[in-house]
């Protein structure tokens, strides 16, 4: 069992940065794979970024250059730094690990980018 906790997030001109942590408690140990999801008013949850026990990791190309995903297996937080922001950014954003064939989801923590 895996709890996971999302903190960060909040109101942010366009091009300014935030970073959100996800704080996890529990089974940590031998998660496969770690990431983030957003998902805005009326749209599909979407992948952000993850990454795997091995260190690698993907990015949705909407955010490739931008946001840069932290952490590793043993590890409780992990982080999602998100540079030169922009108004399609706005959207809860969610936490998972995939452990042993389960999938952990926080919370949430809402991330809002207005002028």
């Amino acid at each position: 069992q895996v709890q996971l906790s999302e903190s960060g997030g909040g109101l942010v001109q366009p091009g300014g940065s935030l970073r959100l942590s996800c704080a996890a408690s529990g089974s940590i140990f031998s998660i496969n794979v770690m990431g983030w999801y957003r998902q805005a008013p009326g749209k599909e949850r979407e992948l952000v970024a993850t990454i795997t026990s091995g260190g690698r990791t993907n990015y949705a190309d909407s955010v490739k250059g931008r946001f840069t995903i932290s952490g590793s297996v043993g590890v409780p937080t992990m982080y999602l730094e998100m540079n030169s922001l922009k108004v399609e950014d706005t959207a809860v954003y969610y936490c998972y690990v995939h452990r042993e064939n389960y999938d952990y989801w926080g919370q949430g923590t809402q991330v809002s980018v207005s002028s």
